[in-house]
């Protein structure tokens, strides 16, 4: 086989590679040439995140802990039971022994139920108190303030609200910790595959070279030739050092969002490659990427939204729980008597305020109020405030997702002008070798079109790659990758 012939079976090859990559970048479906135990793809990216990722863990932690609070607020209408004992003696007198155990029983509303007994005994008695053996059966109701809301109310029901916002808070950690997953995993990709074009590129040159080192010495061809096709292959290796360095330092950032189940980091090994057919994303045809219906979703469910919703119930009952500082209180206590320690006899010994009865009513109220008119304005600026950062919030979400779109819309036109591009790239690469056999062209314009080819190529890879970013990007600005 002479020169010719091996120069021309080079340039077939380097044709045949180039509609190889052209392929690869195309919308064919490829078959999987490599195990999947080695491959990673997007979605199982996101799955290892949402199931391994210490922040992830925290965040359910988190909600453990707000469980935790519910439980310590609902303590404040648990029963409790008492006993006290009292006994004094003097200089060989027996002042008094005292015995005295209760039940106190908290309600909802503020209200207080209690039973006891009491066994008096003495020679130096209080006259108020009774001696010998009685009961009791009692209620204690605030009239004013505390009647509709108290700390006890308030802070169970904000332990509640709590518990969903943090709830809430996880699926908004979630959705921003995927998004930077994903950046990640899309530059490890673009990585990749410029490398393995690149590397592709440097076989085919290095198999050129030879060939024409050795027209050369057997004298079909100048020493120049040789020079031209060194200096290809030698600026094409400096790409595939760069590039691998590129997918090795894409692979360490990846890395960090890639934890095992036993809580330990997990070094990504260049072993493992980007699933084959990336470019085939299955699960994005599932996801949602009409402008109106990402908006709507996102002002109705997009995590950050419903945390501010959230904290405007719980400073609600806040301000709830101020305004009655500005109530007088008064405290009804009422407490029905019997002998002896047998409580069943006790409510029915008698109306009520008629006999064997014990009350008390206290009021207060401080008379300028000052406290209560100065917490109950500062729980309305506080709504305030929230309120103003809440639509702000939706602003910026809606312009996230507008902005996203349109730059979903701009790199899917653009993907197919790259791909006309280079389409049109690979054709003067071959009409240059037509002239090259004709003798009207050179092999230093041969590679001048190829590494316009190569450039393209390169750029094709980054489009479609930030192509697939930014779908996901739509997502995570909706709220919607948690």
């Amino acid at each position: 086989m002479n020169y010719k012939q091996l120069f021309f079976a080079s340039m077939i090859s380097l044709i045949k590679f180039s509609i190889i990559g052209y392929l690869l970048l195309g919308n064919f479906n490829l078959i999987h040439a490599q195990d999947t135990a080695f491959t990673l793809n997007a979605e199982q990216v996101l799955q290892l995140v949402r199931k391994f990722h210490p922040i992830a863990k925290q965040t359910q932690l988190n909600i453990e802990k707000a469980k935790a609070d519910i439980l310590i607020a609902r303590s404040a209408f648990d029963p409790i039971l008492s006993h006290q004992v009292y006994s004094k003696t003097f200089d060989g007198l027996k002042y008094y022994n005292q015995i005295m155990p209760e039940i106190k029983i908290p309600t909802w509303y503020g209200i207080e139920l209690s039973a006891g007994t009491e066994n008096l005994t003495g020679n130096r008695l209080d006259p108020t108190q009774t001696a010998g053996q009685t009961n009791y059966v009692g209620i204690s109701i605030p009239l004013a303030k505390n009647l509709v809301i108290d700390k006890r109310r308030a802070a169970l029901q904000q332990s509640k609200i709590l518990s969903s916002m943090a709830a809430v808070e996880q699926r908004a950690v979630i959705n921003d910790l995927c998004i930077n997953a994903l950046e990640a995993y899309w530059s490890w990709v673009n990585a990749y595959q410029t490398y393995e074009v690149i590397k592709n590129n440097v076989a085919i040159t290095q198999k050129r070279f030879n060939l024409i080192k050795g027209a050369y010495l057997n004298g079909e061809r100048p020493a120049i030739d040789t020079i031209e096709a060194l200096t290809q292959l030698q600026g094409f290796q400096y790409q595939q050092n760069n590039q691998w360095l590129a997918f090795q330092n894409t692979g360490l950032s990846l890395s960090a969002f890639l934890w095992k189940s036993n809580s330990e980091p997990y070094d990504l090994p260049s072993t493992i490659k980007p699933e084959a057919g990336w470019e085939n994303e299955v699960k994005i045809n599932q996801f949602n990427i009409e402008l109106n219906s990402l908006l709507d979703v996102a002002l109705s469910h997009h995590p950050h939204l419903e945390f501010y919703g959230y904290k405007l119930d719980v400073l609600d009952i806040e301000k709830q729980l101020k305004f009655q500082d500005l109530l007088p209180k008064i405290d009804l206590k009422y407490n029905q008597l019997g002998k002896g320690t047998d409580l069943t006899q006790t409510a029915v010994t008698g109306p009520l305020f008629e006999n064997n009865f014990q009350y008390g009513l206290k009021i207060e109220i401080p008379l300028r109020l000052s406290q209560g008119r100065g917490d109950y304005k500062k729980a309305k600026v506080k709504i305030e405030e929230t309120q103003l950062d809440l639509n702000q919030k939706k602003y910026m979400i809606n312009l996230k997702v507008r902005s996203y779109y349109n730059e979903f819309i701009t790199l899917k036109n653009q993907i197919e002008l790259q791909s006309s591009n280079y389409n049109n790239c690979l054709l003067l690469v071959k009409a240059e070798e037509r002239r090259f056999q004709n003798g009207e062209s050179s092999l230093f314009l041969i590679n001048i079109r190829e590494n316009k080819a190569l450039d393209n190529l390169e750029k094709l890879i980054e489009l479609k790659t930030k192509y697939f970013k930014t779908i996901y990007a739509m997502q995570w600005s909706a709220g919607l990758l948690q």
